[in-house]
C-alpha cells in the first residue's frame, strides 16, 4: 500500500469514527509511525509502506478511533515552544495555559520573580516554561501524583532544566509553609461534577480525572489553594491561576481580601487567568 492511499483510507476511517479534524489526525499519526515530518508525506506519497509500518499505523488509528487523544498515542505535546513528553498520568498541556505564562511575563515587568512555585505541575509545562524565561529565578513545582512527577522530571531533563526546578511530591502547598515566594502559579482542577456531561468525551474518558474535576462546585481546589498561597507569598507577591470559562466571578469572590485582582482573557474574550496580589 502506498503512503498516499494509506492516509486517504485513514481519513475516511477517522471520519466514520466521528473524530474531529480527521486529516490532521491521520497525517499526525502517519508522521509518528514513520518518524518523519508532514512535508515528507506530501513529497513521498507514492512510497510503499512495509507490513510493520501498516500494522503500527493501523494500531495507532484504532486507538484514535476509540477516542484516545493523539498526544497520548504519540507521547508528545508542544507547549511554549517545547516538545514535552505526555502520558495518561498527566493533563495534556493546552494552548490556553500559555496565557498564564504571558500574564506572569506582564506582571514581571513590575515585580521580577526571585522565587516561584508551580502548584500541581503535571507535565511540568508551566514550571519549565518559566525556567526558560527567568534564568535567575529559583523555581519549585509541587505535584501529588508520583506518576506525574516522573513525567515532569523527564521533561526537565529532556530540556536540560533539571537543575533549575526543584520538584516536591505534596498536596498543593503542604510542607511549603516556611517558604517565601514572589509568585504562586497553578492550573488547578476547576471543572465541577455538575459540568461533567459538557466535557469532551475524549477528555473525560482518558485524561486524569484528578487533574480535571475539583468536586461538586468546581471551586474546591481554589478554596484550599488561595489561603495556602496567602501564607507562603511575600507581601506584594502574586497568585496566578488558570480558571474555567464560567468561573471568573466565583473565583474573584474568594479573593476579595487580596490587594489587587487582574483578569486575563483569551483570544475569544473569555476570562482565562486570574492574578491576585497579596
Amino acid at each position: 500500500m502506498q503512503l498516499r492511499e494509506a492516509i486517504q483510507t485513514a481519513v475516511q476511517r477517522l471520519q466514520d469514527a466521528h473524530v474531529g479534524s480527521p486529516r490532521m489526525n491521520a497525517e499526525l499519526l502517519a508522521t509518528f509511525v514513520l518518524g518523519c515530518d508532514r512535508a515528507h508525506l506530501y513529497a513521498h506519497g507514492d512510497r510503499g509502506l512495509t507490513k510493520d509500518e501498516i500494522a503500527r499505523y493501523d494500531e495507532a488509528l484504532a486507538e484514535r478511533a476509540r477516542g484516545v487523544p493523539a498526544q497520548y498515542i504519540t507521547g508528545h505535546q508542544e507547549f511554549w515552544g517545547m516538545d514535552l513528553i505526555v502520558s495518561p498520568a498527566v493533563l495534556i498541556p493546552r494552548p490556553e495555559t500559555e496565557h498564564l505564562i504571558e500574564t506572569v511575563l506582564e506582571l514581571a515587568r513590575e515585580h521580577a520573580p526571585q522565587r516561584v512555585v508551580d502548584v500541581g505541575t503535571g507535565s511540568g509545562c508551566i514550571a519549565l516554561a518559566l525556567a526558560r524565561e527567568f534564568s535567575k529565578a529559583e523555581l519549585h513545582a509541587t505535584e501529588l501524583s508520583a506518576e506525574a512527577l516522573e513525567i515532569a522530571r523527564a521533561n526537565a531533563a529532556r530540556h536540560q532544566l533539571e537543575q533549575r526546578v526543584q520538584f516536591h511530591q505534596t498536596d498543593l502547598l503542604a510542607g511549603m509553609e516556611e517558604a517565601a515566594f514572589d509568585y504562586v502559579l497553578s492550573n488547578p482542577p476547576y471543572i465541577g461534577d455538575w459540568e461533567a456531561d459538557s466535557v469532551e468525551a475524549q477528555v473525560r474518558g482518558f485524561e486524569p480525572r484528578q487533574a480535571l474535576f475539583a468536586g461538586p462546585s468546581g471551586l474546591e481546589v481554589f478554596a484550599r489553594l488561595i489561603p495556602q498561597a496567602q501564607k507562603v507569598l511575600r507581601p506584594g507577591g502574586w497568585l496566578v491561576m488558570e480558571i474555567g470559562h464560567s468561573s471568573r466571578d466565583r473565583v474573584c469572590e474568594l479573593l476579595l481580601e487580596w490587594r489587587e485582582i487582574r483578569v486575563t482573557n483569551d483570544l475569544q474574550g473569555i476570562a482565562r487567568v486570574v492574578a491576585a496580589r497579596r
